[in-house]
């Protein structure tokens, strides 16, 4: 018989488990957590899913943070609809978690100043491409990224912020001897977990 995580048996531990792993992500760039599949509202009402990659966890606050550009049809759908829901699957731990919450876009603000200053010139320059994400192009290669950081520092306008308030997470652990899953949900500042039959 295989020894059993920490968690195996106890609900506290898989949501700090969850917040573990999500917080490992924001800033291991090798990490499955590091780039959750997120779920939004298509302005035209089907769902719509891409992969963003995750630069901030904040187990106190509830909060996960990524970053968009305000031309994106991410940040139109999020201003629409700013319900969303994130997945992110370890193969190697067997971890699975879900999330659904709260967006709000960030623009021109402390929040995005703080996370502007912290991200990557290369990261920066992304948000100089013309013309802007998603647009349709002639040829693979008919866009444009900023030829230097100072450019780029200029296209800053473009930049969003996107903080997503967890409201229900829930953690599937997979196990020979029997897979875990637990769901938490947030109201009025207290959380409650549950099992559930995985």
């Amino acid at each position: 018989m295989t020894e059993q995580p920490p968690f195996y048996d106890d609900l506290a531990a898989c949501l700090d488990e969850a917040w573990r792993r999500l917080c490992e992500g924001a800033t291991r760039r090798r990490g499955a957590f590091h780039t959750p599949v997120l779920a939004t509202v298509g302005l035209d009402g089907a769902p719509r899913l891409r992969t963003v990659v995750l630069r901030g966890a904040d187990p106190a606050t509830r909060s996960l943070r990524f970053h968009t550009d305000h031309r994106s049809d991410k940040a139109a759908e999020i201003v629409r609809t700013p319900r969303v829901a994130l997945h992110a699957y370890e193969a190697d731990a067997k971890i699975q978690v879900r999330i659904e919450g709260r967006a709000v876009l960030h623009a021109q603000d402390a929040v995005t100043a703080a996370a502007w200053e912290a991200a990557l010139p290369m990261s920066r320059i992304c948000y100089g491409v013309l013309p802007g994400p998603g647009t349709p192009i002639p040829a693979g290669d008919a866009y444009a990224l900023p030829a230097d950081e100072e450019k780029a520092a200029r296209d800053r306008e473009n930049f969003r912020v996107v903080l997503v308030t967890v409201e229900r997470l829930d953690f599937l652990y997979l196990a020979f001897e029997g897979h875990r899953r637990a769901r938490f949900a947030w109201e009025g500042g207290t959380v409650t977990g549950t099992w559930l039959v995985p």
